[in-house]
């Protein structure tokens, strides 16, 4: 049964901000979560995001920003609050439970299989699905046509960028309502960040709802619909993408330290 979380007692703020949340594809209340028990990552942060929005989470170092993900992905656990999947309770579901229901997760690192060719990263990613392996091998390639010119090439002989697109297209193959990106750009050259931000960009505008943690912060808000800023564990702003990049207080705070030209 869908379940819906308790809104009493709201602040006016968080209140006006969780109006917007009326059938968003993924959406959490209130989360405190943390790795260890009575050591809380997260301290009541919400999010939501609408079908066919791109939305972006920065925040400095410690904020929560991958920890938030992994709640919602079932990686940590969730002690308070809920997360919902098309009005749906999916609060500390098991990751591979969550990708059957619509889930993608791109994990900042180690998200290949390098010994194993691209086709073959691919196929790891429908393996509850396999019957489907063509047809969504089809919509990857025409995402990345590198990946589908390459097919028998080895993960572990790629750049990092050309990993990046196999975990993406491994992540799409269960064709998800919603992808969530953690730093996809990290550790990137400028060129290929740039081109890990057009490929998000253009999966997004495949229909594919997105969630992205991303440490460029500029480029995350110069691309995302909206975005969120999080200081420690909790919702420190929320905004349009451009209205977050253009707030002064915003600006002072996050994008002098957070913000890379882009």
């Amino acid at each position: 049964m869908s379940e819906q979380p308790d809104t009493s007692g709201m602040t006016p703020e968080r209140e006006v901000h969780l109006a917007g949340a009326d059938g968003a594809v993924l959406r959490a209340d209130n989360l405190i979560a943390g790795y260890l028990p009575g050591v809380n990552i997260l301290n009541g942060a919400d999010l939501y995001c609408q079908p066919g929005e791109l939305v972006g989470i920065i925040g400095p170092n410690g904020a929560g920003k991958s920890t938030l993900l992994k709640a919602m992905f079932g990686l940590v656990k969730v002690h308070t609050g809920t997360v919902l999947l098309n009005g749906a309770d999916i609060t500390n579901q098991r990751a591979d439970q969550l990708v059957a229901q619509g889930i993608g997760f791109v994990p900042q690192s180690n998200n290949v299989f390098p010994s194993l060719t691209i086709e073959e990263n691919l196929e790891m990613g429908c393996y509850q699905r396999p019957k489907s392996f063509g047809e969504r091998f089809d919509f990857v390639a025409d995402l990345f046509p590198t990946l589908g010119s390459r097919r028998k090439q080895r993960a572990g002989s790629l750049s990092g960028g050309e990993r990046q697109m196999v975990a993406m297209g491994r992540a799409l193959m269960m064709n998800p309502d919603v992808l969530l990106l953690d730093e996809p750009s990290a550790g990137l050259s400028p060129v290929m960040q740039d081109e890990v931000f057009v490929q998000t960009r253009k999966i997004n505008r495949a229909g594919v709802s997105i969630v992205m943690v991303e440490q460029n912060a500029r480029r995350c808000l110069q691309i995302c619909d909206r975005g969120y800023v999080l200081d420690a564990g909790r919702n420190a702003y929320t905004g349009t993408g451009k209205s977050l990049a253009d707030d002064p207080k915003v600006i002072e705070l996050y994008l002098g330290t957070l913000g890379k030209a882009g």
